[in-house]
């Protein structure tokens, strides 16, 4: 039995929620709920309100989704590095 396909849309974040979550509204007006994905959480990339996203979504459920890219925002480089010191 194949896997459903996947349904990738883009978004803006306007809201963040507990647990990592957050508020996205989609191209067609759409609010849904999105988490982060593994590799997101594992290489730390940050995301606030007003950031562009890309969002993958089940056909199944068309009100969750797991947040995949965030997109550069122009002009905004990386934030100041900790430094470490052994």
């Amino acid at each position: 039995m194949a896997k459903e396909e996947l349904l990738t849309l883009e978004g803006v974040i306007d809201e963040i929620l507990p647990d990592g979550r957050f508020g996205v509204v989609l191209e067609n007006e759409h609010r849904i709920i999105a988490y982060t994905a593994g590799k997101m959480r594992k290489f730390r990339i940050r995301s606030v309100v007003g950031d562009r996203v890309h969002v993958e979504m089940t056909p199944y459920d068309l009100s969750k989704g797991r947040i995949i890219f965030r997109e550069r925002t122009p002009g905004v480089g990386p934030g100041p590095r900790n430094a470490r010191r052994r």
